[in-house]
């Protein structure tokens, strides 16, 4: 049996080389996999001039949390010299990740084709709002978009009271994590090819992606899902109860676990009411079940039940706050919430990868940099004299 590596052990992608075009959240959550664990993550971004209307706001928490572990060059790709400096840099980088419009790229010259030619093993990473081609390919997406036209929005909310989007940017999270994975398949078919693959995901996908079982119920049954609040759709008792300060989650449902939550309310009579026995009547009289378990509840603390259910082994939880959040001894176990020093903002927490890999450290090795901070030293990296950089600095391109 192999000995386990030491905690410093080099990080399993830091023999990659990535150049991130990304913008806004979708392409960055992609990226931020990759600098996390390890990959020379080479951002490039607009010279200063009119940079923060393209890029946002650098020192607030959403871009610092998105843009730690990297180095940051400026660029004008619609400057010639500009083109030519990333184009030799695309030479020796294993991964392009970007998400602009299709004409966008095209104009540039560094769309898919233009930098296979130049790099065939180059993996080439997209995320748009609604695809590559087809009719909503030219539209500009974003989060909520997605989260209206993919489905999500009808089956969040209360019945009746409308439509509701989701808390976060579900969509932008999970088409980021999506694209990341597919680089890393890529990645591993071009070890045994020699050749990358132009991978590529949207918002709309991955929407109706995780739309999931609720999916299938339309495709296999033709069921259209409905807004059932806080309520599970399917799993009878599932859901949010009332307690004497506030509310808790239980999750009961299974046929092992109902019986359980029966004694635990001191109702053990319900186990044997034919109308609430299985999973399925319990579906057809759903708020029957969940008003008598939220009358019993409701008589005693969130505490108290999370306890008590924790110790019979029902799923239950509360309903913390973001403060709450990381307050909680578990979150705090699992250090998600990760100490770095910022040049700018001095020390701060940013949030932790949720991946862990036995062996190795996730703790975070660099704050967000500032504007062009690794301009000089990657262009020289690629070949450009202190001179040549300097006359591309005079000229604005970066």
């Amino acid at each position: 049996m192999n000995a386990p590596e030491p905690l410093n052990a080099p990080l399993p992608l830091s023999r990659l080389t990535v150049l991130d075009l990304t913008l806004a959240r979708a392409g960055p959550t992609c990226v931020r996999h990759l600098a996390d664990w390890g990959a020379n993550v080479i951002r490039v971004e607009p010279p200063a001039h009119g940079n923060e209307d393209i890029v946002g706001n650098r020192v607030g928490p959403d871009f610092q949390n998105l843009h730690r572990n990297k180095r940051v060059i400026t660029l004008n790709l619609k400057d010639p010299a500009g083109h030519a400096a990333f184009m030799r840099l695309v030479k020796t980088a294993d991964v392009i990740v970007e998400n602009m419009r299709a004409d966008v790229k095209g104009r540039l010259k560094i769309a898919w084709e233009d930098v296979h030619a130049v790099n065939p093993r180059l993996v080439y990473g997209s995320i748009s709002g609604f695809g590559q081609s087809g009719p909503y390919s030219h539209r500009p997406g974003v989060d909520q978009i997605a989260q209206g036209m993919g489905g999500l929005m009808s089956v969040t909310g209360e019945p009746g009271k409308g439509p509701v989007r989701v808390g976060v940017a579900i969509n932008d999270l999970t088409a980021g994590n999506l694209l990341a994975l597919s680089i890393m398949m890529a990645l591993y078919e071009r070890h045994y090819t020699g050749v990358g693959r132009w991978v590529h995901t949207s918002l709309l996908e991955s929407q109706i992606f995780l739309l999931d079982f609720q999916a299938s119920r339309y495709l296999i049954k033709g069921e259209i899902a409905k807004q059932v609040g806080n309520n599970h759709p399917t799993s009878v008792p599932t859901g949010v109860f009332p307690t004497a300060d506030g509310a808790i989650n239980i999750a009961a449902s299974s046929t092992r676990l109902w019986p359980k939550l029966c004694d635990l309310l001191g109702h053990p009579e319900w186990k044997d009411k034919a109308e609430w026995k299985t999973q399925i009547e319990r579906r057809k009289h759903r708020a029957d079940v969940h008003a008598a378990v939220a009358e019993v509840t409701r008589t005693k603390t969130s505490a108290h039940w999370d306890a008590a259910c924790d110790k019979a082994g029902i799923p239950c939880g509360p309903i913390n706050t973001i403060d709450q959040v990381f307050a909680d001894p578990q979150v705090r176990h699992l250090e998600m919430a990760q100490p770095v020093k910022s040049p700018q903002l001095g020390e701060l927490n940013l949030v932790a990868t949720p991946i862990n890999m036995s062996g190795l450290n996730k703790a975070l090795r660099s704050a967000t940099p500032d504007i062009g901070e690794h301009t000089t030293e990657v262009l020289k990296s690629v070949g450009y004299s202190d001179a040549e950089i300097e006359d591309l600095r005079k000229a604005e391109v970066i």
